[in-house]
């Protein structure tokens, strides 16, 4: 009896540790799963799920020109992919996903067994669920804790979310290779078009990319893409979802995948002045996760007619000089006149090689480009284009130089005598645009210019007659602009609206039109200066066959060379110089140098479109004048002479508009 007694005292105090162990080890892993749920993140923010999404670039037609991104994500609904592309992710990466509730008992049990044997993690076993899991709340480290985290998430998730919100999260959020996450980027990236045109080949070909992107893709390894493409195929044809006949169809059509070289980048220089901007104003997160759809002022076809046309321009001058490819550079930037859109922007040859922008962030000096800005300034104060100033030698005090004087030179070295002013833009008369300076004062002309637009600090000297101060080709352009619309100065600009993702409207820029000069002084100095076209240095432009207002600029030593012209409604300019300022060679003046690469491409944007003709203001009245401004014409012959009403000389006779008819130059009959 006793004997018994003991065997049954023996066995209760077995059952009671044994009880104990397995309460202890269930408290422990209760206590365990606790601690780990307690720890993990609320799968209720899955809601309001806001992937990374690139930020796209739009020209003036909304066609795609540039993205940013760190993730490159296009983000696109389940309910519009084709069934079989969601058939061959299943039957691929979760077959039972339809009938699990998050987790695979008999997929975890098969990776535990083949992870045992193996000692350590080999195989995942993870389901789709968990995948989203992992990817949108875990670390990617390989571990039971993580693992164990990641199974209780996705039980969670998917008792939060239907199977439909499950697979827009995955096929938006998985990385399939080569920079792309999602089902969209992907499609759009192996084979240039949207997942909506996805054929059974290609699906199966994506499906089997998010095991290992790098080992099978087809770009890099084309046979082992092929045999994860066949793995992809038998899994849907196990599964039900093709027949052996579409199976084998799919095998036998040949994928073509897009070109793996990077897309043609037509304005690198202005969608980087986009980038800054919204980088500056919104910071990098917005910039780049937040996929804005960002509408531009850039006009695709001028884009491309203005990067022709400056490589074309410096060919031709390294041609004639003899100098290497690429150690010249230019720039160009043409604005709509009357609104300040940016329609085009060449910033120098290379962005690759230098993301520096000549048109906006260079200052040079303009040179004679700067004169209209003086000679506008006189009319204003005054005095009239048969205004007649000496053209002769002239000297100024000037301690900085060797001597002690400033000598002013014409281009040429030759003086002409009496000169009209007319006569001084047309022919880009240095002596006379200094005397005309020092006539109407240095700070009104230097507070002329910036009121037309330029901004950048001004020499007060007389230097500044022959453009002697730094500025931007992008302010050259606006104040010309000025001229061009009428004495309005607009504000330039190259967003025209940008918009969230969820449609809302972040900003949008509106045309800022402001009248600075009156309208009467711009025509007059916009009416000669097509002279400058016509006859003058900028001759070599005339050819375009219409209208057409400008002028060059040539500085000290041929060092920058410039030509800025415009139409009413468009406005161009175009710089070239070396960066490290040094002569650009014999006679490469901007009637020579920069003119050539303007009628390049005015002649391209303004193709098709309908001739203008520069409006003549109320109050501007004409009189008939010889060459040098006297009444009687000559040899030379006479033009028609533009004035405000009331300054017509005594000997000249004052003629309406309408009487002058389209002719504005005659010759005399010999």
């Amino acid at each position: 009896m006793k004997h018994h007694s003991r065997n049954r005292g023996f066995a209760t105090i077995v059952i009671i540790a044994a009880v104990a162990v397995v309460s202890l080890i269930l408290i422990g892993a209760a206590l365990l799963v606790y601690l780990l749920v307690v720890d993990l993140p609320s799968v209720a923010t899955l809601k309001d799920y806001r992937p990374s999404i690139a930020t796209r670039v739009y020209a003036d037609n909304n066609e795609l020109v540039d993205e940013f991104f760190l993730e490159d994500r296009k983000i696109i609904r389940v309910a519009d992919l084709p069934k079989f592309v969601i058939h061959a992710f299943v039957a691929a990466e979760d077959s039972r996903f339809f009938e699990h509730r998050g987790i695979d008992p008999q997929s975890i049990s098969r990776a535990f067994l083949k992870n045992l044997g193996a000692g350590r993690i080999v195989q995942g076993g993870s389901t789709i669920t968990q995948q989203v899991a992992k990817s949108l709340f875990l670390t990617p480290e390989r571990s039971y804790t993580r693992k164990l985290k990641e199974a209780i998430l996705a039980y969670k998730i998917d008792h939060y979310l239907t199977k439909e919100e499950i697979l827009n999260l995955y096929l938006n959020q998985i990385y399939l290779g080569h920079g792309t996450y999602g089902i969209e980027a992907a499609a759009q990236g192996y084979f240039g078009k949207s997942a909506r045109q996805l054929t059974l080949p290609e699906a199966a070909m994506l499906a089997g990319l998010p095991k290992a992107p790098s080992t099978y893709s087809p770009f890099t390894n084309p046979e082992r893409a092929r045999q994860r493409q066949a793995y992809v195929l038998e899994r849907m044809y196990e599964d039900g979802y093709i027949t052996q006949q579409e199976r084998e169809r799919a095998l036998n059509t040949p994928l073509v995948l897009r070109s793996v070289r990077p897309k043609e980048k037509i304005a690198p220089y202005f969608v980087e002045e986009v980038r800054r901007y919204i980088l500056s104003r919104y910071g990098s997160d917005v910039l780049y996760k937040e996929g804005l759809e960002v509408y531009t002022t850039l006009n695709i076809s001028m884009q491309k007619a203005a990067r022709d046309a400056v490589e074309r321009g410096l060919r031709e001058l390294e041609d004639r000089q003899k100098y290497e490819r690429g150690l010249v550079q230019g720039a160009l930037l043409a604005m709509d006149a009357r609104t300040g859109a940016i329609k085009a922007m060449v910033g120098g040859r290379d962005f690759t090689k230098s993301e520096f922008n000549r048109a906006t962030q260079s200052r040079r000096q303009p040179g004679s480009a700067f004169k209209p800005f003086i000679y506008t300034a006189a009319f204003d104060k005054g005095l009239t284009p048969v205004t007649t100033v000496m053209d002769e030698p002239i000297e100024f005090p000037d301690p900085s130089s060797p001597d002690g004087m400033w000598r002013p030179k014409n281009f040429d070295g030759k003086y002409n005598g009496p000169t009209t002013l007319r006569t001084a833009i047309v022919q880009s008369r240095n002596v006379v645009t200094v005397k005309v300076l020092r006539e109407i004062g240095v700070d009104y002309a230097a507070a002329y210019a910036a009121n037309m637009g330029i901004t950048s600090p001004l020499t007060k000297n007389l230097s500044l007659a022959l453009g002697s101060s730094g500025v931007t080709l992008l302010e050259m352009v606006r104040a010309y602009g000025v001229l061009a619309n009428q004495g309005r100065r607009v504000t330039p600009f190259f967003i025209t609206r940008i918009v969230d993702r969820t449609g809302h409207i972040f900003e949008e820029n509106q045309v800022k039109v402001e009248q600075v000069i009156d309208p009467r002084i711009a025509f007059i100095s916009t009416y000669i200066m097509q002279d400058v076209v016509e006859s003058g240095t900028g001759r070599r432009v005339r050819g375009i066959g219409r209208p057409v207002a400008g002028k060059t600029g040539t500085t000290n030593d041929v060092r920058d060379a410039w030509f800025i012209g415009f139409t009413p409604s468009l406005v161009a300019g175009v710089w070239v110089g070396f960066d490290q300022e040094r002569p650009l060679g014999h006679q490469e003046v901007g009637g020579r140098a920069a003119a050539p690469i303007w009628l390049y491409f005015m002649e391209k944007a303004l193709a098709g479109t309908p001739v203008e003709t520069f409006p003549v203001p109320e109050g501007i009245v004409f009189a008939r004048v010889g060459a040098r401004g006297d009444p009687e014409g000559g040899a030379r012959g006479y033009i028609y002479e533009c004035f405000l009403e009331g300054t017509v000389p005594e000997n000249l006779t004052p003629i309406s508009p309408r009487d002058v008819g389209p002719a504005r130059r005659e010759e005399e009959e010999e």
